[in-house]
């Protein structure tokens, strides 16, 4: 690795000892070393307030027309304590770094410009937690499909009526399909929502219509004028600046930049609209951006849909061999449009949120018939390439990335630098599309392309499966035909898969020397019918996630080998469930549920702070049973209403504590063993190879280190740098954490996880306490399992084993037990870290290559005789080993 530079490129201003750079291709720490910033996004749920799943329809429409409500509670709740485990769980689980999803409608759901700045102090707050556990965080403004309610996430309700939009006929014209009224608003049923069909909408008038006007407004909508500006003005000057809000939020926070919020993702998955189609009344003939099943509607059609006239359209089915024509549906709306009527703001004003339309811009009517594309009374197609060529010029093609969705971008950057200057500028063009050129003084030496990447076959069929295709190398033209790209077994799926992130990584090259980061990747759990939640015909397969096992660790493997990729894996809900999944479009890929806890539920209860038992009395078993099946909400599928949602679980007994540190960061895991994997998390020198067997947990990583990889001295507050691996309890447990053999030994003193203000402690029973003192609640310390990645301090492992190279040796205290073998240096485990020092080649000297490979002493674990009752059995029952 380069020598680092003492000042940073972007301001100038001298390097802190926690700073992070972007150089080389690689974030690097402040002395030198490579780091691999690996985690998870949170969370999911943050699409939506709370107690807001989008299968409720009750008050969704009425109470967005009102304001909406705030999103304070997402992702976590930081008043009940429950925060606290989840974080000490993501820790556990070696994860570093966190992609934080806000959406653009929790920070401004009032109106234009009007802010909600109790969500961001609340957001701030949840921030300085995840601070407290070690975390880096960048910022990530998610959008799914525009917003809620055109079927997604994202953008606040008024931005639709600024667009001249009545939303409640949106399922009548399919112009959006909106999960609450599926698949009729009159007769709903959002259970049936089938698996992916959410992402249709992109194909539909609703998300063609706003992207193209937040994009491109300015050239293909010039009569879409509001308060004086052009609609994309207007839409971009408020989201890039409730964006900037929210960031001037987090500065003047004080304690939050750099050290822990590193950065701002663009906006999350953009879409293009109608910029560039070659013809409004055909539909591209090859699988691009949008996913063909259910009905397929081509923009001509969606045009007269959107006006209330029927269509007959194309329906698509789609299998384990990919979307097939599956006939014709004919879609009557019935003459009910999407298009605002005029007297819903009179004299051009509007009675709720005040804008003033240009008279130019008559409601009523398809913007698109307004501009002349088409007639409304004939359905006459009058300009069918209208959005293929840029306006006044000479037929020259309209290009998406580079002309609107680059320049978006760099104002963007613009207004977030302005409140952190040192942010990292994470990347993110449309999917599996290249990023442009950008201008040097952009990025400023701090930037990062954040990719995302699904196998895409397992997503949508929900199914893992023998065959598989190199989906990227077919949008990207490498085969001339489907069958090419087709990859059979799975040493041949695994091999494509690694394949296509080498290929996004070598894409960040067009940026410059950067880093790369996946920034969503992941598989769902609710495979093959929600077999492993209920079970087959014969109730067999409860709580097998093997499937699931090989699909996530099949994608994530694709990351190691020689790509040494960054990621963030979509996603870990708090609030996920078997029933509803992750409460978002019946999306399910949180890597924890708590309707997969397997600890007797009756061990939860009972307990008062202090680590005594209560009195009252604890749940029967029919109640325990009840509390499980609906936790956290209860909400029976054929009950689509507020009033149904009870909790049954919450705060700590939600967040599902153990005190045995490998139930803790198992129970509740789905696939564990899959993104519970070893990796280098500090690195001296750079990566050549890193590979986990995890049938065998076997790890094997390949270093190599040049005369320029030595560290900056006292860069670091670290009193000996040198490489870092964290090795998964989860693969590598001591066999005294499976047997009942371990016993806490932290005392009081120690067992607090605290900030530095407002300690829970000396305000016992406080409801707006920040932070839990697991101790009064007969919970051991936690980050002895995460002492490398805490930045509130750790707990020192008694006597740490440590080795020398070229010889075997035997780690058996506390947390692993694990066999080493260093091909040179010297090496020491303590908690789930292990550190490793070899000699750095002197200045002329050649470079040098390093091995190290980690087993399990005791060889791989047996999941399967791993249950609550075998935990309880082996003396792990909570109750029994209380403080």
């Amino acid at each position: 690795m380069p020598c680092v530079p003492t000042v940073s490129p972007a301001t100038g201003n001298p390097t802190s000892s926690h700073f992070i750079h972007t150089a080389d291709c690689n974030f690097v720490d402040n002395a030198g070393r490579t780091l691999l910033l690996r985690g998870v996004n949170l969370s999911g749920s943050s699409k939506a307030p709370v107690d807001r799943p989008s299968y409720i329809r009750e008050g969704f429409w009425e109470t967005a027309e009102s304001g909406g409500e705030s999103f304070i509670g997402r992702p976590l709740n930081i008043d009940d304590g429950s925060a606290d485990i989840h974080l000490a769980r993501l820790a556990g689980w070696g994860f570093n770094m966190l992609r934080f999803p806000v959406t653009w409608e929790a920070l401004e759901h009032e109106g234009p410009g009007k802010y909600d700045h109790e969500f961001m102090d609340y957001t701030v707050r949840v921030l300085r937690k995840c601070k407290e556990y070690g975390f880096r965080v960048y910022m990530d403004p998610h959008q799914d499909i525009w917003s809620r309610f055109s079927g997604g996430s994202g953008a606040p309700f008024w931005t639709l009526a600024a667009c001249g939009i009545n939303p409640r006929n949106f399922t009548a014209t399919q112009a959006a399909i909106v999960h609450c009224e599926y698949p009729l608003a009159h007769d709903s049923d959002p259970a049936s929502l089938p698996a992916m069909i959410w992402s249709t909408n992109y194909g539909r008038l609703l998300s063609q219509t706003l992207f193209t006007l937040f994009f491109a407004g300015s050239d293909f909508a010039p009569r879409c004028i509001i308060d004086g500006k052009n609609i994309q003005d207007y839409l971009q000057s408020y989201y890039i600046e409730a964006m900037g809000q929210m960031a001037d939020r987090i500065a003047a926070a004080g304690d939050l930049l750099d050290s822990c919020v590193i950065g701002w993702d663009s906006l999350n998955e953009p879409f293009e609209g109608l910029c560039g189609r070659k013809d409004l009344s055909v539909n591209p003939p090859a699988q691009g951006s949008t996913l063909r099943k259910g009905t397929y509607p081509t923009p001509l059609q969606g045009f007269r849909l959107g006006m209330g006239q029927a269509q007959t359209v194309e329906n698509w089915s789609f299998g384990a061999f990919g979307p097939t024509r599956d006939g014709s549906v004919t879609i009557d709306p019935k003459g009910r449009t999407i298009w605002a009527s005029p007297e819903d703001e009179p004299d051009g004003v509007h009675p709720r949120w005040h804008w003033k339309r240009d008279p130019g811009w008559t409601l009523g009517t398809c913007i698109w018939a307004l501009h002349g594309i088409w007639d409304v009374e004939t359905g006459f197609l009058m300009l069918p390439d209208y959005f293929h060529s840029l306006p006044n010029t000479d037929n020259t093609e309209a290009e998406f990335i580079e002309d609107y969705w680059k320049p978006h971008f760099t104002a963007f950057a613009t207004r977030i630098r302005f409140a952190h200057p040192e942010s990292i500028l994470f990347v993110q063009p449309p999917v599996f599309a290249r990023p442009p050129t950008l201008e040097d003084d952009v990025l400023a030496g701090r930037g990062a392309y954040s990719g995302h990447y699904y196998d895409g076959l397992t997503l949508i069929t929900r199914h893992w499966n023998w065959f598989n295709a190199d989906a990227l190398g077919l949008l990207r033209g490498k085969y001339s035909s489907t069958l090419q790209a087709v990859k059979i077994g799975t040493g041949a799926i695994r091999k494509s898969l690694q394949e296509q992130l080498g290929i996004l990584k070598g894409d960040a090259n067009i940026l410059g020397a950067f880093p790369t980061v996946i920034g969503e990747i992941g598989t769902p759990f609710d495979m093959d019918g929600k077999r492993s939640y209920y079970g087959d015909s014969k109730g067999r397969g409860v709580g097998d996630y093997s499937a699931q096992e090989k699909a996530l660790d099949a994608s994530l493997n694709a990351a190691d080998g020689p790509n040494a990729l960054n990621y963030t894996v979509w996603t870990y809900c708090p609030d996920s469930t078997h029933e509803w999944g992750d409460g978002w479009n019946m999306e399910d890929l949180s890597l924890w549920s708590p309707d997969d806890m397997t600890t007797p539920q009756s061990s939860l209860y009972g307990i008062k702070p202090g680590g005594s038992m209560a009195t009252t009395a604890l749940p029967n078993e029919s109640e325990a049973g009840l509390m499980k099946k609906g936790a956290p909400f209860g909400v029976s599928s054929s009950a689509n209403s507020l009033a149904t949602i009870t909790p049954r679980l919450t705060g700590l007994d939600a967040a599902g504590w153990r005190s045995n540190p490998y139930d803790f960061l198992t129970d509740g895991a789905r696939a564990p063993r899959a993104f519970c994997r070893p990796w280098p998390v500090k690195l001296v020198g750079k990566q050549k190879d890193m590979a986990f067997d995890i049938a065998k947990a076997q790890f094997k990583l390949t270093v190599v280190v040049a005369a320029h990889d030595r560290l900056r001295p006292g860069a670091v507050d670290e009193e000996d740098p040198g490489t870092e691996i964290y090795v998964p309890l989860v693969h590598y447990a001591d066999e005294r954490l499976l047997s009942g053999g371990h016993r806490a030994r932290q005392s009081a003193d120690t067992a607090s996880i605290s900030s530095e203000e407002n300690p829970l402690n000396s305000r016992k029973g406080s409801p707006g306490a920040s932070t839990i003192n697991l101790a009064e609640v007969g919970v051991p310390v936690v980050v002895d399992m995460t002492a490398s990645t805490s930045s509130s301090g750790s707990t020192q492992v008694a006597s740490p084993v440590s080795g020398v190279g070229g010889k075997v040796e035997i780690a058996v205290k506390e947390l692993v037990d694990v066999d080493v073998k260093v091909s040179a240096g010297r090496w020491s485990v303590e908690g789930q870290v292990l550190r490793w020092w070899y000699d750095v080649p002197g200045p002329g000297e050649a470079e040098r290559e390093f091995t190290i490979e980690i087993r399990r002493r005791g060889g791989v674990i047996d999941v399967k005789s791993r249950s609550g009752a075998a935990a309880a059995a082996s003396g792990w029952c909570p109750p029994c080993t209380v403080m």
